[in-house]
């Protein structure tokens, strides 16, 4: 049985912005050129600049415009800051960083933070032996300090949900947080597959931001179940294979 992967952010991104109910949960996103650049740092002076296809927070910056004195822009890309004095010179560094491939520039979210390190949320949704989408596992992804994406393969820590948002909300207000954050993902996943019928599994990548809105970030077609492997409780991970061992994602052990 074959699995159908979709690359393009781009592709997807359109897709979920075809249905009203999930429009509001995704940042502003644009083709990255020059002038979508300056348009979007002059209104939300911080934002991402990440590859159209691309896995493991590869190549993704955080782009910034300087306020107070210093004017000018920054950018980090793992854990190298460059600062630039005119949009022009910032412009022309991320071109030879970019080296041709097409690239997406997103607006950027202030995340919620957990011991003042940044945090978003990965929520597996997959389909169940009736092959109704389920929403199979939430986890957090604690960023590591000195870098600007939470990606486990890029230095970020797996947690669990409950325990980052511990300093932000009570026991009751996580577990309807928690349903929130399935129920949009699980929307998605039905918008999608209109489209592409083939899928089988998505990783949601979901971002808090400092008012605890919820903003979706990216949406993987091939997700990594064993980040779940990483929680202390491994019951959401057994399920989570199970379901992959049944659509022939993985082989059953």
């Amino acid at each position: 049985m074959s699995i159908q992967l979709v690359y393009s952010k781009w592709e997807k991104t359109n897709v979920l912005l075809h249905s009203p109910a999930l429009r509001e949960y995704i940042p502003s996103t644009k083709l990255f050129n020059k002038e979508n650049l300056q348009l979007m740092l002059a209104e939300y002076g911080m934002v991402y600049v990440k590859p159209v296809n691309g896995t493991f927070g590869k190549g993704v910056m955080r782009v910034e415009r300087l306020k107070q004195a210093a004017k000018g822009y920054k950018y980090q890309l793992n854990t190298t800051i460059r600062t630039f004095p005119t949009l022009e010179l910032l412009h022309q560094s991320l071109v030879k960083r970019i080296n041709g491939r097409r690239y997406l520039v997103q607006r950027g979210i202030d995340l919620l933070r957990h011991k003042n390190r940044r945090f978003d949320i990965r929520v597996m949704v997959q389909r169940n032996e009736n092959n109704h989408w389920e929403a199979t596992g939430i986890i957090g992804r604690l960023a590591h300090p000195a870098k600007v994406v939470t990606n486990y393969h890029n230095g970020g820590t797996p947690m669990s949900f409950e325990r980052l948002l511990s300093s932000h909300q009570s026991p009751t207000q996580k577990m309807i947080y928690a349903m929130r954050l399935k129920q949009i993902s699980l929307d998605i996943a039905k918008e999608l597959e209109k489209h592409y019928p083939g899928i089988k599994e998505l990783g949601i990548d979901i971002a808090i931001d400092q008012q605890q809105r919820p903003w979706i970030l990216e949406v993987n077609t091939k997700p990594d179940a064993f980040i779940f492997r990483k929680l202390e409780d491994k019951t959401m991970f057994r399920k989570i294979y199970q379901y992959a061992v049944s659509y022939g994602r993985y082989k059953k052990k």
